[in-house]
């Protein structure tokens, strides 16, 4: 047996070999096709047939494929599975191949590695969000963290010591995180969502990563960029080198590296953006989270930077004070932000454009994007008045001396192109002589045949014939067998050369149709050709603009977030916070951007809260109480939300405020198992607890909630009791601290920066009314047997928890030595016996009667019959 590899299989084994760990997707024709082990793995991902090709080592070969056409798609459902997917091409045309021997294989290579973090084709991304490739390097004692997306060139880099990357990838949630093998962060890339790359030290090299950025820029050193350190060097080159290897040389177009200064932003660990759902709801997706309800956006580039607003708040005052004048000038002038709102929704998305056209996969489309947004960002820039506020003043004048490029797009290209450059007709006429000439002979010779197929149907006297054309034979004659015998015979049989016969047509030619043929084919390639050389140089007057056309796209965005903040505003009653670099919290009538959003769709209205968290430059913390159910969650969360708004840039959902900078925010609001690290819940709330308490500075936000609550009473108690002195001492920040451990109200008398406050609740013929009111004071109950009867447990049960609450509260009052006592006293729960089944009932003369009685067969006289029978039965008179 000869179990050596065909040609072809040889080839597609050499190539698999070349790239492990990624599905090879190789091409033949119109389908890419997998084979062996790829096979059976990428037919099950994506549920296609499963089939055979030949033996291998006398073995079959599992085979499957898809359409190239339709690649995208299952592109997408393999990458979202966590498979990386290597494209292999055909280089050169099947016919050179055939050319140089009957056993050649078509030459081919992988073009392209698809991996989470370099995607770029449209369907493959989420328009409004980034798709971000992060690297983590360690250089000695320093380490860093760089991130880039391709598909739109933003590259930024900064320090981060292990300590910070859980947080910084909670922020960027990268879809793929490079490390040096063996540097164990599988767990952090899982947690933040991340697929984790292995590469090996030398990606990593300080030197070799300067050198290689150096390179990619055109320039001799990286001064000009900013001053980097050597870890910085060493994750921005691994992020270079890896998108060198994936992209086979074809690298994207980077905007030179932002190196982010650490402490710019306020910080906010993963659990903190987990509990206040700021970018995804606690249940998975966008819907419910902080974004999703303040999202007015109308162009794809302005909801990632509301995303990036929103996962890192400034802490620059300057910077905050410059957005907020923004916002506060749209505000002050509705007119003119409905103007830019209609004119930003007609904006495509020019990076992500820009990005495809660089790295060669774009098409025409793409060149009307650009054409597009260069055009609307004019007519935005020319809306704008000259005393707008700074923000808007720099936007405008970064959408302006585009004329040129707008002016030979607009001349070059027709309206509504088609996808894909190689199928033509988006050059306008008029552009190109020679182009224009071409299609000429093109079309006209399509006139010629409609001429040609009326003179033979006269020759030949058959109506029914048919000129046609395919990819195998090119143009013909067709017509039915009946009438194909007279134009095989004399003298017919000199003009109509017989081709081919089906089972029910036969194919003649002629010389002159195969001539035409030849013109009308070489015109219809040669007007491509032109095409595609026109669709170069506009791809290159594009790239040769590319950082002014950035800078564009970002300014639109910028306005764009700037109306949509100041549309919310308006449209919702949201104030311009006071933000300055005191430790003031002070909110009047604070409500929850969420819950208020959904409780209008259910025509219900939001309960509005002060907060007054400082006296003076005295830290002060609230100390919260009353019963679950009331709202001391959504409180606590509004006023958060609301600090995250405000150093956004946005105005926010209150009548007023006063936020002095939130350096840092935390928040520790509900806890889950964390079975994989072997942690309960009340772990993880410790793991929480404790980052808060040693890392919370005077200026950090922190808000508690039922510290304690996961072990047991006096231990909770304890341990709430001991936080709430070191926040209060040591920490000296200021928080919102919620509990059921009434015993902590008795704190306020000791700690002079602690407030109680609670939410009020009515009683009314023994129920409780939720007045999701916060008042100064504190609550004495927490109403929980009242909230389990809301919840729906049996009445015996609610019944039994309140006779059981009633001694435990009264042995309390009364000075009872010891809980075994009460439990003693108290007879043991009992179930309501069933009630008996009632006793079976003699059955009666009339329902006798009644069983004997077939409607369906009697006459309408027997019916008639029957019922005065029955009525005698009822001993009813007749």
């Amino acid at each position: 047996m000869n179990d050596q590899p065909t040609p072809m299989m040889a080839q597609y084994l050499a190539i698999r070999d070349a790239n492990p760990g990624a599905l090879l997707f190789y091409r033949m024709g119109d389908f890419y096709e997998m084979f062996f082990d790829d096979a059976i793995a990428a037919a099950a991902a994506l549920d296609i047939a499963l089939t055979k090709r030949g033996t291998h080592q006398g073995e079959p070969i599992p085979m499957c494929g898809v359409p190239v056409h339709a690649a995208e798609g299952y592109l997408l459902t393999l990458i979202r599975k966590g498979f990386r997917v290597a494209i292999a091409e055909q280089m050169e045309d099947p016919a050179e191949a055939k050319k140089r021997g009957s056993k050649s294989v078509v030459a081919r290579d992988v073009v392209r590695l698809v991996t989470p973090g370099t995607l770029t084709e449209e369907a493959l991304l989420e328009a409004r969000r980034h798709n971000f490739l992060a690297a983590f390097a360690t250089v000695r004692d320093e380490s860093a963290l760089a991130w880039v997306d391709i598909s739109t060139g933003a590259f930024q880099v900064m320090e981060c010591p292990a300590s910070r990357l859980a947080p910084e990838l909670a922020r960027l949630a990268p879809r793929e995180l490079l490390a040096i093998d063996g540097a164990g962060l599988d767990d952090l890339a899982s947690e933040a969502g991340a697929a984790l790359t292995d590469l090996p030290a030398s990606a990593f090299d300080s030197a070799a990563g300067a050198r290689r950025l150096a390179a990619l820029y055109g320039v001799e050193t990286l001064d000009g960029f900013g001053s980097f350190s050597r870890s910085e060097l060493s994750a921005m080159g691994a992020v270079v080198d890896y998108l060198d290897m994936t992209q086979k040389g074809k690298l994207p177009l980077l905007r030179p590296p932002v190196r982010e200064r650490v402490g710019g932003a306020m910080q906010i660990d993963a659990a903190t953006r987990r509990n206040l759902e700021l970018t995804q709801a606690l249940s998975g997706g966008r819907e419910g989270s902080l974004l999703a309800a303040i999202d007015r956006t109308v162009t794809a580039a302005g909801a990632r930077l509301l995303e990036r607003r929103i996962s890192a708040p400034s802490r620059d005052l300057a910077v905050i004070h410059a957005r907020q004048d923004a916002v506060a000038g749209l505000v002050a002038d509705a007119r003119l932000s409905a103007d830019l709102r209609d004119a930003l929704a007609r904006v495509p998305d020019m990076d992500r454009a820009l990005s495809r056209l660089a790295l060669d996969r774009g098409g025409p489309r793409d060149l009307t994007a650009i054409r597009s947004g260069l055009t609307q960002g004019a007519a935005i820039a020319e809306r704008l008045p000259e005393d707008a506020p700074q923000v808007l003043r720099d936007a405008a004048r970064d959408l302006t001396g585009h004329d040129g490029l707008i002016d030979l797009l607009d001349q070059a290209l027709v309206a509504e192109p088609p996808l894909l450059a190689r199928d033509g007709g988006f050059v306008a006429p008029d552009y190109d002589e020679d182009l224009d000439q071409t299609r000429r002979l093109r079309d006209e010779g399509r006139g010629v045949i409609a001429g040609m197929q009326a003179d033979y149907s006269a020759k030949a006297g058959v109506s029914s014939l048919k000129i046609k054309h395919n990819n195998v034979l090119g143009y013909f004659i067709e017509t039915t067998a009946t009438h194909a015998e007279k134009m095989m015979a004399p003298p017919l049989n000199e003009t109509f050369i017989h081709r081919q016969t089906t089972a029910n047509q036969i194919r003649f030619t002629t010389v002159e149709l195969s001539e035409l043929e030849t013109r009308i084919l070489n015109a219809r390639d040669r007007a491509l050709e032109i095409e595609r050389g026109i669709f170069d140089r506009l791809r290159g007057a594009i790239l040769a603009q590319a950082a002014e056309i950035g800078q564009a796209a970002r300014a639109l965005a910028e306005i764009d977030l700037a109306s949509a903040f100041a549309d919310i505003a308006t449209g919702e009653g949201w104030a311009r916070p006071r933000v300055d670099d005191s430790r003031a919290f002070v909110i009047e009538g604070g409500r929850h951007p969420v819950v208020e959003r959904a409780l209008k769709r259910k025509a219900d209205s939001f309960v509005a809260n002060d907060c007054a968290l400082t006296e003076g430059d005295t830290p002060a913390i609230w100390l919260l109480t009353g019963p679950n159910m009331a709202g001391k969650s959504t409180f606590l969360r509004q006023n958060a939300l609301i600090a995250v708004l405000a150093q956004a840039g946005a105005f926010v959902p209150a009548k007023a405020a006063h936020i002095g900078m939130v350096s840092q925010l935390f928040s520790r609001v509900g806890a889950a198992d964390d079975l994989a690290r072997g942690r309960s819940t009340f772990m993880v709330e410790m793991v929480e607890t404790a980052a808060i308490l040693n890392q919370a500075d005077d200026h950090a936000l922190v808000i508690l909630d039922e510290i304690g609550r996961g072990t047991a009473t006096w231990d909770g108690l304890s341990i709430a009791w001991a936080v709430m002195e070191h926040l209060h001492a040591v920490n000296r920040c200021r928080a919102l601290f919620a509990t059921h451990y009434h015993e902590m109200t008795a704190l306020t008398a000791k700690l002079e920066g602690v407030e109680n406050a609670t939410v009020a609740v009515r009683e009314w013929d023994g129920e409780v009314i939720f007045l999701h009111e916060v008042r100064k004071g504190a609550a004495d109950r927490s109403y929980g047997v009242q909230v389990a009867r809301l919840a729906g447990l049996p009445a015996s049960v609610v019944e039994r928890a309140r006779e059981v609450l009633d001694a435990l509260e009264s042995g309390e009052r009364e000075g009872a030595a010891r809980p075994a006592a009460l439990i003693d006293d108290l007879p043991l729960f009992r179930a309501v016996p069933a009630a008996p089944a009632p006793a079976k009932a003699k059955e009666s003369p009339l329902d006798a009667r009644m069983k004997a009685v077939h409607p369906d067969t009697m006459s309408p006289r027997e019916a008639l019959d029957l019922i005065y029978e029955l009525k005698s039965l009822t001993g009813e008179p007749r």
